[in-house]
């Protein structure tokens, strides 16, 4: 460790330009099943948007990839969510606040990106590209201490992580040693009550395929409302189709809705969490206690600064925080968490029979699950080695801005006012 410590000398940031490589796992090719329209959705109450979930967009920003080096010569680095308009934030805006900065002032920096957006941002894009910021400056500060980041938030709670797995072959997640099989809601409200029946049916199916104790859960990506899950899950018992969690069955801001389901169902796990960002937004789901587990998403919710902070707040109410997604950066979390016994992994492939890295080929030593578990080693940072094939394009090829538009390196007397 260096007597005299290294500050932030220069930030980049790219944009992973491959289909399935980086921390935008939505941007897939024709044919994949994470973009297919058999997924309930918002979008689902227009039939012209029904056919595919990337017809619509869902895929639209793409990945990120923010490189940070530090005085030393240090580079740490780490991808998400944002595309192109991440880039722009992050060069144009919150480059100030970290070139120059001790990177262990992680949250400082973090403090001062949020605050001077917080007139445009709070939530979505804004804390997507402060989350991957956040996290390459983590990586950063591990490789310059030579130690892990889940070493530097705490250390090792349990031996391994046990993991679900989110994807279309309950079957094929159980063969493979997964603990339990998310799989999607095909049909929504716009359905009406045919789709509850059919959402029964292919529930049912799921359950013959596993047995009656292999747990099953249901993701449905913010696509119903009150009356249609009270509908639902009261039609699924009924079949005795036995359901482990329903997942993000509402609308993110409706808290009072979640609350009506809980008093509705108090034996029945509800989760949510993964569109929602910073303290702020979880507070309020965690002094409700309609939530059962929390579910943040560290390349979105503010990256690992702020999730540190949210599985405190929900420690003290005894609420279980499992990280959606995000491969080794959740990992490294639920390694450090009391309050945290086991992940989410995603089904990569196309046909989501089998699991391929959470980042595509843009690393080469991406941990993988054996037998439906990880395990960390001691490697510093996120212990993720850039593949030198992985095809990244600078922000300069895309973004050219000129004079007179209030760019990051632009002087405010240099600002031509206008009469």
């Amino acid at each position: 460790m260096p007597k005299e410590w290294p500050t932030i000398a220069k930030l980049e940031t790219f944009v992973p330009s491959a289909q399935g490589a980086g921390g935008d796992y939505h941007r897939q090719g024709k044919g994949h099943w994470i973009i297919q329209g058999d997924i309930s959705c918002p979008m689902h109450k227009y039939p012209d948007w029904r056919e595919s979930r990337a017809k619509w967009g869902i895929g639209v920003l793409g990945s990120l990839f923010v490189k940070i080096t530090a005085t030393d010569g240090t580079v740490g680095y780490a991808t998400g969510f944002g595309g192109p308009p991440a880039c722009w934030l992050i060069e144009e805006h919150f480059s100030r606040f970290v070139i120059g900065a001790d990177p262990r002032d992680t949250n400082m920096i973090w403090d001062q990106m949020f605050r001077a957006s917080m007139f445009y941002g709070r939530k979505g894009l804004p804390l997507a590209a402060i989350s991957v910021v956040d996290l390459a400056i983590w990586d950063l500060v591990g490789k310059i201490r030579g130690e892990p980041i889940y070493k530097m938030i705490g250390g090792r709670t349990k031996k391994e992580i046990p993991l679900y797995l989110t994807g279309p072959q309950s079957a094929s997640a159980k063969k493979l040693g997964f603990w339990g099989s998310k799989v999607a809601l095909p049909h929504g409200p716009p359905d009406g009550l045919e789709g509850i029946r059919k959402n029964v049916a292919f529930l049912k199916s799921k359950r013959d395929e596993v047995g009656p104790d292999y747990p099953i859960m249901v993701d449905c990506w913010m696509s119903l409302d009150v009356p249609y899950t009270l509908q639902l899950v009261k039609a699924t018992e009924d079949a005795g189709v036995k359901i482990h969690w329903w997942e993000e069955v509402l609308h993110p801001d409706d808290f009072d809705g979640h609350r009506t389901l809980k008093k509705a169902f108090p034996h029945i796990l509800f989760t949510t969490g993964e569109h929602e960002y910073s303290k702020y937004g979880f507070r309020k789901l965690i002094e409700d206690r309609s939530i059962d587990i929390l579910q943040p998403d560290v390349m979105w919710l503010g990256g690992l600064t702020e999730l540190i902070k949210v599985a405190a707040m929900a420690a003290a109410y005894d609420i279980p925080v499992v990280p959606h997604g995000s491969g080794p950066y959740s990992f490294h979390a639920i390694m450090s968490f009391p309050n945290s016994d086991f992940c989410e992994y995603i089904a990569n492939s196309p046909d989501g029979h089998t699991v391929w890295p959470s980042f595509g080929n843009l690393f080469t030593n991406e941990v993988l699950p054996v037998n439906g578990k990880v395990n960390l080693t001691d490697e510093p940072g996120f212990g993720l080695e850039l593949n030198p094939q992985a095809e990244l394009v600078p922000y300069s090829h895309f973004f050219k801005p000129t004079k007179g538009i209030g760019y990051a390196s632009e002087k405010p007397e240099e600002i031509t006012q206008q009469p």
